[in-house]
């Protein structure tokens, strides 16, 4: 099987998929036209589908000969932003028709790949052993994440998985490269939100009121402490604090106070240790300022962390099959966060990077901007790459004596 020209032979496909998915976008909990679309795409080519409420779906390509089990997963919600029709330096070959709806995470390039890879081995099914299973997982971005009930599916179904693979479109990585990192590829994540209760009163007589507000600012303190003391110099850890919201008036405490923020780590003790940190001191804190207290959101999420053996193979497969240069051995890893790192905690897998910035497109807007781009030829690589992976992974087989296999249900609890 020549992959890089059956890659490049399907460019219109993969194209045409990621302008219709761009110019189509829902939001978490909302795909329910991406969803019939990416099902009706499958059964045209003969791939059975189950779809899993609130999770996704599941495709199914069985070659009919005995062999592994792999799992392709792509993500395929979009975010509530409004998009600059405008890149970094012209106009967009596709723009957003949904009113401040908009694929600016390049989920519409995870969805428009896995579904032409799914073409490809579907159409040559005859040419591997084992199997593939599609995931197409739904509310990445927000919400009552979906992968939760597609890793229960799978347990409760007795679905075995022998290995995993996601890819993520970056920004920063030039198209036509890939990335295939070692380790830690995203950052683990801690997402909190809590409302605090005190007494409202006049500002000339705060001995007469309990401000949520003094409240939070002895919170936020001690949180910043235990940071500078949790963290090597070495290490990455990161968090902050996105809305704090209490109070309109100058003169008057407020009954109440909001806030909401998140954490950001390479280590998963770190994020555990901030945690449970955490939860001590907004309690303990709350208790001495005579604060009522709320945890509203308490959502944990594991680094996405790449098994050894299975980068290895990854790295001979996609230099063998589309050449030394589309593999960026200097790629960073990245802060930021992917719920596919539960599928990866349970199952010995990969995350990669596929580039598409292109400063002659105009690609190059950071995620989660109005003028994120995507430069489209980096989707073929991208192909071409997830082909190769797939296919040596279930030719190969290779053991995995590196991966550590977390508690499925230790997970799902601590993301819900």
């Amino acid at each position: 099987m020549n992959i890089k020209e059956l890659a490049e032979k399907e460019r219109d496909t993969v194209i045409g998929l990621r302008r219709h998915f761009h110019e189509n976008p829902e939001l978490s909990q909302q795909e329910f036209q991406t969803m019939d679309f990416i099902e009706n795409f499958l059964h045209k080519e003969g791939i059975e589908t189950v779809r899993v409420p609130r999770g996704g779906i599941f495709g199914f390509i069985d070659s009919g000969k005995p062999g592994w089990t792999i799992l392709l997963r792509a993500d395929i919600d979009a975010l509530p932003i409004q998009e600059d029709p405008v890149n970094l330096s012209k106009k967009k070959a596709a723009c957003s028709k949904n009113d401040g709806v908009m694929h600016a995470c390049g989920h519409d390039g995870h969805i428009a790949m896995l579904l032409t890879t799914a073409k490809i081995l579907s159409a040559h099914r005859d040419e591997f052993e084992g199997k593939v299973i599609l995931m197409f997982e739904e509310a990445e971005e927000i919400g009552e994440r979906g992968c939760g009930h597609l890793l229960r599916y799978l347990r409760d179904h007795k679905i075995h998985v022998d290995t995993c693979f996601a890819t993520h479109v970056m920004w920063s990585l030039p198209a036509g490269k890939v990335g295939l990192l070692y380790d830690t590829a995203m950052a683990g994540a801690y997402f909190f939100s809590v409302k605090l209760y005190g007494k409202s009163g006049h500002g000339s007589r705060p001995d007469m009121a309990v401000s949520p507000i003094e409240c939070f600012i002895s919170i936020a303190d001690e949180v910043r402490a235990f940071r500078m003391r949790m963290a090597a110099p070495d290490e990455s850890f990161t968090y902050s604090f996105g809305t704090v919201q209490a109070g309109k008036q100058c003169n008057i405490i407020p009954d109440d106070l909001f806030f909401g923020g998140s954490a950001r780590f390479t280590k998963n003790e770190d994020g555990l240790a901030f945690r449970d940190m955490f939860l001590d001191v907004v309690n303990h804190t709350a208790k001495l300022h005579g604060c009522r207290v709320e945890i509203i959101d308490n959502q944990f999420y594991p680094a996405a962390v790449n098994t050894k053996e299975c980068i290895d193979l990854a790295r001979k497969a996609v230099t063998e099959n589309l050449g030394e240069e589309a593999l960026d051995k200097d790629c960073p890893m990245w802060m930021a966060s992917e719920t596919y790192a539960m599928t990866e905690s349970v199952i010995p897998g990969i995350l990669m990077f596929t580039g598409i910035y292109d400063p002659e497109v105009g690609s190059g807007s950071p995620h989660h901007t109005p003028k994120f781009d995507i430069a489209e030829n980096g989707l073929v690589t991208g192909v071409g790459a997830e082909l190769s992976i797939a296919l040596a992974m279930l030719k190969e087989k290779p053991e995995t004596p590196s991966f550590r296999k977390a508690d499925l249900d230790k997970v799902l609890e601590l993301a819900e």
